[in-house]
C-alpha cells in the first residue's frame, strides 16, 4: 500500500480493471466467500427498519431494542481474539462454515424469541459466528483473490456495501409481514452461503505458526496499528449512531425506513468501492480520510437539529461519507504494520467493535438523560476525534504503509488458495 499519503495507485482509474485485466474474473471459492459475506453484512443493518416494530412487539424500551446491536457487537469485538487462534488450527474453510452454522442457528433462535432479554442474548450468539465468519472471510478473500490485495479489498468493500443496502430492505420487506420474519430469512440466506462455501472453497494450506490468543493485541503494539483503531474506534460510534439510534428519530413505517437505509447503503457502496479509489489516487488516502470524517461530523450535526426531510437526506448522505471511511480504514489496518494481515485485521476489529457496541446503547440513554439533539453532537465529536487523530498521527500512518508495501506485495503473490 505504498503511497497512502500519495494515492500509491497506478494504473487504471477504473477501480475494476487492474493491468488491463478484470478483478471481477476470479475464482468460485472467491464469490462464494463473498457472497456468503454480503448476507454476513445484511446481518447488520437487518434489523434497523424493524426496531420500532421489535420495541413494541416484546413491549421493550428504545434503550433495551438497542441491545440487539450491542450484544452483537460486543461479543464480536471479543471474538475477535479467537478468530485468529481458531482458523490457524483447524484450517480457514472450516472456520468459515463453524460462523455460519452459528449464524443459521443464532438467527433462527432470534426469531423466536418470547422476550427483548431471550432475543439479545441470541444475537450474542449471532455476533460469535459472525466474527469467525467475517474475519476469516477476509482472509481468505485477500489470499484467494486474482489481482493481489487492492482486488480483495475492492471484493470485500462491495460485499458490505451491497449487504449493508440490502439488509434494511430485506428486513423492511420480511419485517412488514411480521418482525420475526427478517431473521428466519437470514437463516435461509446463510444456509444457503454454507452450501456454497462446501461445494467451492478447498481446504486451505494451515499456517506455519499457530496464531495465539494474545496475538492481535501484541499487534496493535504497532504504532501506526494502534492509531488506525483507535481513529476506527471513535469512527465507528459515528457510524453505528447513524445506523441504530437514527430508526427511532426518524420513526418511520418498516417499508419507509427500509427505503431511507437502502439509499443509505447504495451510496455506502458506491462511494466505498468506486469513488473511494479515485479520490485516493487524486488526494491521498490520509487526506481523503481526515475531510470525509469532518464531513461526517458536520453531516450529523445537522442531521440531530434538522426537520424530518432534513434527517432523511442526512442519513442517506452519511452513507457517502462511511463507505469512504471504510475503505481507507481497512487498507490502513491491513497494510499498515509488520503483523500478518488475518492478525492485523483481527487487532484492529477487536479495538473498533467496542464502539459498534457502546453507541447503540449510549444514544438512546444520552437521549433520555438530555434531548433527542445530543446523541448526534456526541456522534460528530466522536468523528472530529478520529480525524484529529489521523491527523496527529501522519507521519506514522504514512511511513508505516511505505515501509510495508513491498512485504505486502510480495505476499500477494504467493499462490492462491483455492481456484
Amino acid at each position: 500500500m505504498s503511497g497512502t499519503e500519495n494515492g500509491g495507485r497506478g494504473g487504471s482509474d477504473d477501480p475494476f480493471e487492474e493491468g488491463g485485466t478484470s478483478r471481477l474474473r476470479q475464482p468460485k471459492a472467491v464469490w462464494a466467500t463473498a457472497g456468503a459475506s454480503v448476507v454476513a453484512f445484511m446481518g447488520i443493518g437487518l434489523v434497523d427498519p424493524i426496531l420500532p416494530s421489535i420495541a413494541r412487539g416484546l413491549h421493550a424500551t428504545n434503550s433495551q431494542v438497542s441491545l440487539l446491536f450491542t450484544s452483537y457487537f460486543l461479543i464480536t469485538a471479543v471474538a475477535m481474539l479467537v478468530t485468529g487462534f481458531v482458523s490457524s488450527r483447524i484450517g480457514g474453510r472450516k472456520t468459515l462454515l463453524a460462523g455460519l452454522a452459528l449464524v443459521v442457528v443464532f438467527a433462527a433462535l432470534s426469531g423466536m424469541s418470547g422476550s427483548v432479554g431471550e432475543l439479545v442474548g441470541f444475537r450474542a450468539g449471532w455476533g460469535l459466528g459472525n466474527a469467525l465468519f467475517v474475519s476469516t472471510a477476509l482472509a481468505v478473500i485477500v489470499g484467494a483473490a486474482a489481482g493481489g490485495s487492492s482486488a480483495a479489498i475492492l471484493l470485500y468493500e462491495s460485499a458490505l456495501g451491497l449487504g449493508m443496502a440490502c439488509g434494511p430492505l430485506l428486513g423492511a420487506v420480511l419485517g412488514d409481514m411480521k418482525w420475526r420474519y427478517p431473521f428466519f430469512g437470514t437463516a435461509v440466506l446463510m444456509a444457503v452461503g454454507f452450501l456454497a462455501i462446501t461445494a467451492f472453497l478447498k481446504e486451505q494450506p494451515r499456517p506455519a505458526a499457530k496464531t495465539s490468543l494474545l496475538a492481535p493485541v501484541k499487534a496493535l503494539g504497532h504504532g501506526g496499528l494502534a492509531a488506525t483503531a483507535t481513529a476506527a474506534f471513535f469512527y465507528n460510534y459515528a457510524f453505528f449512531t447513524v445506523l441504530a439510534f437514527t430508526p427511532f428519530v426518524l420513526n418511520m413505517s418498516p417499508y419507509a425506513s427500509g427505503g431511507v437505509f437502502f439509499a443509505w447503503g447504495v451510496l455506502l457502496a458506491v462511494f466505498s468501492v468506486i469513488v473511494a479509489p479515485r479520490l485516493q489516487h487524486r488526494f491521498g488516502s490520509l487526506k481523503v480520510l481526515c475531510a470525509s470524517l469532518l464531513l461526517l461530523a458536520a453531516d450529523l450535526v445537522v442531521l440531530g437539529y434538522g426537520d424530518h426531510t432534513t434527517a432523511v437526506v442526512c442519513t442517506v448522505l452519511a452513507g457517502a461519507f462511511i463507505g469512504l471511511n471504510n475503505t481507507v480504514f481497512t487498507e490502513l489496518a491491513l497494510g499498515v504494520s509488520d503483523a500478518p494481515r488475518p492478525v492485523a485485521s483481527a487487532g484492529y476489529n477487536f479495538v473498533r467493535w467496542f464502539a459498534a457496541a457502546a453507541a447503540p446503547f449510549l444514544a438512546p440513554k444520552i437521549e433520555e438523560w438530555t434531548d433527542i439533539h445530543l446523541p448526534f453532537v456526541a456522534a460528530a465529536v466522536a468523528a472530529v476525534l478520529g480525524a484529529g487523530i489521523v491527523a496527529v498521527r501522519r507521519r506514522a500512518l504514512t511511513l508505516g504503509a511505505e515501509e510495508q508495501a513491498p512485504r505486502h506485495a510480495a505476499e500477494d503473490g504467493v499462490t492462491a488458495f483455492a481456484r
